[in-house]
């Protein structure tokens, strides 16, 4: 099963510049250093939003967690990256309360 409304997937720039590719961010360096080993870079966040995007239209829900601000589904596997190395990688992903659009949590690698 994948994750509904799916093609509406939502990435915020600063999920990617403040967190995932950040060299300073407490817990985002060490996934920026983990990011950029395979070509994703903050000069062409684009490029990392449409495979992040496209991870959540591709993959499978591997679980579903309910909370009071909505419903998160964690995605696994293959992401594809610049450099055509396409690690295994998680993604999160909340549907909130009276919303459809899935936005991006977090990603990690698997």
């Amino acid at each position: 099963m994948k994750i509904p409304n799916n093609n509406k997937s939502f990435v915020a720039d600063s999920k990617i510049t403040d967190y995932l590719l950040s060299e300073t961010h407490e817990k985002g360096k060490h996934k920026a250093s983990f990011f950029k080993r395979f070509g994703f870079d903050i000069a062409d966040i684009d490029n990392f939003k449409y495979s992040l995007i496209q991870h959540s239209i591709d993959r499978e829900i591997e679980e579903t967690k309910y909370s009071e601000f909505g419903i998160k589904y964690e995605l696994k596997c293959e992401i594809k990256t610049p450099d055509k190395r396409n690690p295994c990688i998680v993604t999160v992903w909340i549907v909130e309360n009276g919303q459809e659009e899935p936005k991006l949590v977090t990603a990690y690698p698997a």
